[in-house]
């Protein structure tokens, strides 16, 4: 089963610091845990039309919360950070963010 951009790359994470990012041409994106970096780098050129130079992912664990008297985590997710070629295109959607 071949799985879609969209199912790869699920949202943009906006941060402060991650919008400071996007001046040095690094977005990053919440991804599909068992995306790999190949799979993250062809999503992102498919969907928003940009030469990728790289990709750095981590796994994020889930914080532990609680509600009243109860507590549980909150769930696990993996993070992509997507660094730009130098003559590639920004992707539109942070600039108005900035």
């Amino acid at each position: 089963m071949s799985k879609t951009a969209q199912d790869i790359i699920l949202r943009p994470i906006i941060t402060e610091e991650s919008m400071g990012n996007t001046a040095m041409k690094k977005y990053t994106f919440a991804v599909a845990k068992d995306a790999n970096k190949v799979e993250i780098k062809k999503a992102c050129e498919e969907l928003f039309g940009v030469e990728v130079q790289k990709v750095n992912t981590m796994n994020v664990r889930g914080q532990k919360r609680r509600y009243g008297r109860f507590e549980g985590y909150k769930a696990s997710w993996k993070k992509a950070i997507v660094t730009l070629t130098e003559d590639s295109k920004t992707i539109e959607f942070f600039e108005g963010m900035v």
